[in-house]
């Protein structure tokens, strides 16, 4: 069975659950599932219900699509991610973020928890300016032209328009949003100092173990994407000690108020800025 022909039967079955067609797709990163606690749930479809759809072992994602409303938006939100060292395949680990795009949505959210670079403060929140993907391109391999064309471009990976209402939003609640750039490692291995000091030479503000490829599944699909990451620790080197799973869920679920609101206000104003 071909990637695509496996995607459609996992989205006639996601369809066979629920007719909901969603404006905003989101994906909630390590300790970040609490947001869904912000939607008005109308149904939840398990990963494990799904064929084809792979599951998340991590610590910290619940492992289920939500549908419902955030400000008055239909809403679709992954509540934990799959993550390529997880065994997938990158073309399995973003199956996900195609299935929301199937559904209707047109703007992608995706969260994270990243270690921090150049901003190493636990608990700050930096708006993804620009990305570098260090894993396997999840587009490799037969290209199906109804999800997108063979080469897309990636000079706008992360959308303008949206970037400037996460900005605002922030400012409106006084919120001291950063600007950067993401790396994705392969992990699940925390990366070395030497590893880092590589990144920051390559540019990167924040390292983590996803995103970069589900951002590139999004875009092939013509959604805008937003991306959030929350600095949950120093990346290996900058700050004092060891790195720990259980660290950088703690240090999520301390920063998650703070997220909340801000995606939030930005759904809030992606759905006024549709009905104008």
């Amino acid at each position: 069975m071909t990637t695509m022909q496996a995607l459609q039967e996992a989205f006639r079955a996601l369809r066979a659950r629920t007719d909901f067609v969603p404006r905003v797709a989101l994906t909630l990163g390590s300790g970040l599932g609490g947001f869904a606690e912000c939607i008005r749930v109308a149904d939840a479809v398990a990963y494990d219900e799904i064929p084809h759809m792979p599951r998340s072992g991590v610590e910290g994602h619940a492992g289920r699509f939500l549908f419902g409303e955030l400000a008055g938006v239909p809403i679709v939100c992954m509540q934990g991610r799959v993550h390529y060292y997880e065994g997938y395949t990158t073309a399995q680990a973003v199956t996900g973020v195609r299935l929301m795009g199937m559904l209707g949505a047109k703007d992608y959210i995706v969260t994270n928890a990243a270690g921090g670079i150049a901003y190493p403060q636990i608990g700050t929140l930096m708006r993804i300016t620009d990305q570098i993907c260090m894993v396997p391109s999840p587009l490799i391999g037969p290209n199906d032209a109804s999800l997108g064309v063979r080469f897309p471009d990636m000079t706008r990976a992360y959308d303008a328009e949206l970037g400037q209402i996460a900005d605002d939003v922030a400012r409106e609640q006084g919120l001291d949003l950063k600007k950067g750039v993401y790396i994705q490692f392969g992990g699940p291995n925390f990366e070395t100092p030497a590893e880092i000091r590589m990144a920051r030479a390559l540019g990167a503000d924040a390292v983590g173990m996803s995103t970069a490829i589900e951002t590139i599944a999004a875009r092939h699909m013509g959604m805008r994407v937003l991306g959030i990451s929350c600095i949950t620790n120093p990346a290996a080197g900058i700050g004092q000690g060891t790195l720990s799973h259980v660290d950088v869920q703690h240090a999520a679920d301390l920063a998650g108020a703070r997220l909340q609101a801000l995606i939030a206000g930005v759904v809030e104003r992606i759905g006024k800025e549709r009905t104008c």
